[in-house]
């Protein structure tokens, strides 16, 4: 093994504790988004790396949303490798319900740490803040340079995080993206698929809840709207031969890390009617309903493609007007790429399972390299609990992704560039 392979991986045991405790202090401070306000979980971030002696400057478009970038150039010119991740996390339901365990408490319990955040993402932050520290301790070994990015305002795809730095700090692009988003230590996410918010509404006169001869019920025709655009469902997306092909072959490793039946549905658009509001009263027939509907759509679809297909359903009902209310592109990148097999073979060196490129059903931040052509590669925790109560990570598996994304950056780095 090399020098600095074995460096690397004597810090990993020596400074165990340390990383524990780096990772603990940030699920300790509150970062739930909405509202998004991130500052004091930047706070942890800029004391560690400032005791590490390393320079940082601070991004902050929102006075409640910032966001942290590092940089270091080798000796040796090379690639560039960002590291990303985000320090917002999910809200908390009303009294904290469902939850046993202090969300807020970074409490451990049978070897795995609880707390909001402690899937998604703040494992996968503190791989990166890690991974930046222990290289730049042997940056005279290196080539190109590496940056660290972490960001707010992850979330809710919100403009203040990585969507703001993509648009101004081009600086942060580089070669290659690694991101500690929950996936699952048996996948690597490639690409993600792409959201698609639309809000319907519809209007009729109204009447008397008996006179139903009336007129139309809003809510009725909202619920027959709802119920045509299932059959958008059965659309597919055209991608090239090797990524079909790893999305077949990523489809059981969807099903064990997001649930039974993921997998068959990463490669067509799915449909989600996130809100349903109409009508005033029981015995009203109601002249207004409004909802919205969640379409995901998959890798080798452009929005472009569905929105004339909602326009066709839409206009069978006068009644109905509609917008898109947000979302954004699939995203995907090469399954074949060199930082997948570097990915590959540091966990299996450590007697894990060889992780499969898969496309996630969820979105990230790595996307929005992907659409600037910067292959972006998601190796993180199980999604215990994420979004949902009692959210948690593994002790060991924490360390064991920590581990992964730091040798990873340093095998990428520590090469030249190959040739063109």
């Amino acid at each position: 093994m090399a020098d600095g392979r074995q460096q690397l991986l004597n810090w990993l045991d020596s400074e165990r504790d340390q990383i524990i405790d780096l990772f603990r202090s940030l699920l300790r401070e509150r970062s739930p988004n909405p509202p998004g306000d991130t500052r004091s979980t930047a706070e942890v971030v800029k004391q560690y790396l400032a005791s590490q002696g390393l320079d940082y400057r601070v991004v902050s478009p929102h006075p409640e949303m910032p966001n942290i970038i590092a940089n270091f150039k080798a000796p040796r010119p090379g690639r560039h490798l960002v590291l990303n991740g985000h320090m917002d996390v999910f809200p908390l339901p009303p009294d904290n319900a469902g939850w046993t365990r202090d969300p807020w408490g970074a409490e451990i319990h049978d070897g795995k740490i609880y707390g909001r955040g402690a899937c998604d993402m703040k494992p996968g932050t503190t791989a990166s803040i890690i991974t930046y520290s222990f290289l730049s301790r042997l940056r005279d070994q290196l080539f190109g340079e590496l940056t660290l990015t972490c960001v707010s305002d992850e979330e809710t795809f919100g403009p203040w995080g990585a969507r703001y730095l993509m648009e101004h700090h081009p600086e942060v692009l580089g070669d290659c993206l690694l991101n500690g988003e929950p996936s699952g230590p048996e996948s690597i996410r490639f690409g993600e698929r792409g959201p698609l918010w639309v809000e319907f509404t519809v209007r009729t006169p109204g009447a008397h809840g008996a006179y139903v001869h009336i007129t139309g019920s809003a809510t009725k025709i909202a619920m027959a709207i709802a119920s045509d655009l299932e059959a958008l469902t059965d659309l597919t997306g055209q991608v090239s031969d090797n990524v079909q092909r790893a999305i077949d072959l990523g489809r059981p490793t969807m099903d064990r890390m997001m649930g039974q039946g993921a997998g068959n549905l990463v490669d067509k658009v799915t449909l989600n009617i996130g809100l349903f509001n109409g009508g005033d009263k029981v015995n009203m027939i109601p002249s207004h309903c409004t909802f919205t509907a969640d379409f995901r759509l998959p890798v080798g679809m452009s929005k472009e493609d569905l929105l004339p297909k909602i326009q066709e359903i839409a206009d069978r009902y006068p009644e109905c007007t509609w917008k898109v209310i947000g979302g954004d592109e699939p995203s995907w990148c090469d399954p074949d790429h060199e930082m997948v097999a570097i990915i590959q073979n540091n966990v299996t060196a450590f007697g894990y399972p060889k992780p499969t490129p898969i496309v996630s059903i969820g979105g990230t931040d790595a996307r929005l390299w992907r659409h600037r052509n910067v292959p972006a590669y998601v190796y993180g925790p199980y999604p215990h609990g994420m979004g949902s109560h009692d959210e948690h990570v593994d002790i060991e598996e924490f360390l064991h992704v920590v581990r992964t994304h730091v040798l990873s950056a340093y095998d990428y780095l520590s090469r030249p560039k190959p040739a063109a």
